[in-house]
């Protein structure tokens, strides 16, 4: 594990020293800081889905941070090194980030001997012997100094100066863009200086999507003025840009146009800077005859994929059966690609998937009639194959098959996204969930049971419709209808969708159709009591149970779910969808609750309706019914409202945990 080594000046800064180390060691509860980690003499990013948070500065891993303090004379409880310069140019590669407390000019001149360049050299910052400002000083983005910067002022209630000319503007930092959403690249250090000058300099860019991933809605959402977004290669035209960036798992042959007379200033040989990323969205599917000698099969399979005029850096999966798992290949092909991660299937998931050149063969040796089809297609989540089953043998007895698939969630096509509008407040949707409504080109929400201001939010030009009035077929022929065209889509359902939210029907539908869909959750009613009860529903040593249910009404229940056999753990019940039936209720809940157990009736909490009226079990269908609380009520029910006695230990002196040794 690299280090990280805090530089002290002067002693009289210790104690803002020792609260430094304290912050790095602890990783300020887990502060995710871009950086690197390991060896630094290049950083590629880890493809989306295997990145495994590695260690970056600042962020603890399982055993802590190993943060030190030097200084250049001897003071307690640090390290005397002597003048620093000398000692930071031997360690260098040793400390993943250097913090400085004292004079930027004493910092700057320490490490001047040291320094090699943004891609090698460790985060730096300095911090002023007050502790009042925190200066990222090199390695800003590639080694995550400016971040370091961002969350060590804020810990120590300090400002952070940031120097960098794209942070300050908002522009993408292009040189950890590809890191940050698990994108590859083959841009070299010069290449990308280039693209990061042209871009700065606000360049017209142009940016081509040939896929779709969290990274890309990003960039759609926060594209600056001078970039033009452009989704098919087909509709670029390139005179009058300075730079392209791309991302997409495709070459970009035939791309660039014949540029004579388009002599870019920004580039020495006139071409025009380009930049592409290459995001994790192909599965390799691989099958082999036992003990398959490797040599050479990696390079065949690769230059395949580029006759295909694909990247073998956009490689997220390479995916097989269980009976070749141990193959000699296999450990081959992770070393050629080491950004992909393996996909091991039974032949049992393998059989089931309908493949396009079945081979009695294989079904008879393995259990599946297409190895590498079938296991790039799972991989894939039923994605295209790009690449159908390819057999090749590079020497004798040493047959292998393979296959490419892109995964179905990066195509650009239609999308539909459940997003749950959380209790009905508009601020309590989620960030996600707002994001996909501002961007949506239809709303369907549950009109009555979602507040219409959620669906202000909205674009111009997005259509907004209420489903309150739809039975499920009109719901599914309008989401098709969008869908088809390749649109987004939103569902929006109140509270959390998958609490009775009714959306297993539409999933149905949706698999039945082969159509993409994804679920944001929201904050549910059950978790809007809570805050609005000033309550905590589980009690130390007495309650730890919270149960979500509903009575019985036109819904059956499960004999073994009824009410009052549910009630007799005496845990905190939430009770949804039952104020039209509170009498049954209540006598079911009196089988097992005391008659004084508190309970509390919720009227479209968090909404500008909301009301809330608390008291005893033996009173609770006189409270509903007194007050004509009907839709939109939960009825929460135990001992935890309102309860103010147990002790949890978790803040105990004596409790050791991983942030607290």
């Amino acid at each position: 594990m690299k280090q990280i080594a805090i530089i002290l000046v002067s002693e009289s800064s210790l104690p803002l020293a020792r609260n430094v180390q304290r912050v790095l060691q602890a990783g300020n509860g887990g502060m995710q800081i871009p950086g690197q980690a390991g060896t630094r003499a290049k950083r590629e990013p880890r493809p989306e889905g295997v990145n495994d948070e590695t260690q970056i500065p600042g962020q603890a891993g399982n055993d802590g941070q190993n943060v030190g303090i030097y200084t250049k004379n001897e003071v307690g409880g640090c390290t005397a090194v002597g003048p620093y310069a000398p000692f930071l140019k031997e360690h260098w590669e040793e400390f993943e980030a250097v913090v400085f407390i004292g004079a930027m000019g004493i910092c700057v001149r320490s490490i001047a001997p040291a320094l090699k360049n943004k891609y090698q050299d460790p985060a730096v910052v300095c911090i002023d012997s007050t502790g009042k400002f925190v200066v990222p000083v090199v390695s800003g983005h590639v080694g995550g100094a400016n971040e370091l910067a961002r969350r060590l002022a804020a810990a120590i209630s300090a400002e952070a100066i940031v120097t960098t000319q794209s942070d300050n503007e908002g522009l993408w930092a292009l040189d950890t863009l590809g890191r940050q959403y698990g994108w590859q690249t083959e841009a070299t250090p010069a290449q990308m200086n280039r693209a990061v000058f042209a871009f700065v300099q606000h360049q017209p860019t142009a940016l081509l999507l040939e896929v779709r991933d969290a990274g890309t809605d990003v960039l759609e959402r926060t594209k600056p003025e001078h970039v033009q977004i452009f989704y098919r290669r087909e509709d670029l035209d390139l005179k009058d840009f300075g730079l392209l960036i791309a991302v997409t798992p495709y070459l970009l042959k035939g791309v660039m146009p014949n540029l004579t007379g388009h002599l870019n200033p920004l580039s020495l040989s006139g071409d025009l800077p380009v930049l592409a990323f290459r995001p994790p969205v192909l599965h390799l599917g691989f099958g082999c005859r036992r003990q398959c000698d490797p040599a050479g099969i990696p390079e065949a399979i690769e230059a395949k994929l580029l006759e295909e005029g694909l990247s073998p850096q956009s490689i997220a999966t390479v995916g097989t059966i269980e009976l070749k798992k141990d193959e000699p290949l296999m450990q081959a092909l992770l070393t050629r690609w080491p950004q992909a991660h393996t996909e091991i299937y039974s032949a049992e998931t393998l059989a089931a998937i309908d493949v396009p050149n079945p081979s009695e063969k294989a079904l008879a040796a393995t259990g599946s009639a297409g190895v590498a089809e079938a296991a790039a297609l799972e991989s894939a989540h039923g994605g295209p194959l790009l690449i159908e089953k390819q057999k090749g043998k590079q020497t004798e007895g040493n047959d292998f098959t393979f296959a490419l698939a892109q995964d179905a969630a990066s195509l650009r096509s239609g999308h539909i996204e459940i997003v749950g509008a959380g209790p009905g407040d508009p601020e309590l949707v989620s960030v996600r969930g707002k994001r996909f409504l501002e961007m949506a080109d239809l709303i369907l929400y549950a009109g009555s049971l979602v507040p219409v201001e959620l669906t202000h939010y909205a674009k111009p030009g997005c259509t907004v419709r209420s489903s309150a009035s739809m039975d499920l077929e009109e719901q599914f022929a309008l989401m098709k209808e969008f869908y088809d065209k390749g649109l987004l889509v939103v569902r929006l359902h109140t509270g959390d969708p998958c609490i009775y939210g009714a959306i297993q029907e539409q999933m149905a539908f949706f698999d039945r159709y082969g159509m993409h869909y994804h679920i944001t959750p929201g904050i549910s009613a059950f978790q809007a009591a809570a805050a609005a009860l000033r309550s905590q529903f589980t009690i130390p040593e007495k309650v730890q149970t919270i149960i979500l249910t509903r009575g019985e009404g036109r819904t059956p229940m499960p004999e073994r779910e009824q009410l009052h056999k549910l009630a007799q753990s005496q845990s905190t019940m939430c009770i949804y969808l039952s104020a039209a039936i509170v009498e049954e209720v209540q006598a079911e809940l009196l089988q097992a609750y005391p008659p004084e157990t508190p309970v509390a009736a919720c009227y479209k909490l968090t909404w500008k309706e909301e009301r809330i009226y608390r008291g005893q079990l033996c009173d609770l269908a006189r409270i509903v019914r007194e007050n004509n609380l009907t839709l939109t009520t939960l009825l929460v029910v135990g001992d935890a409202i309102g309860n103010r006695e147990g002790l949890s230990r978790l803040y105990a002196h004596e409790f050791k945990h991983l942030f607290r040794p």
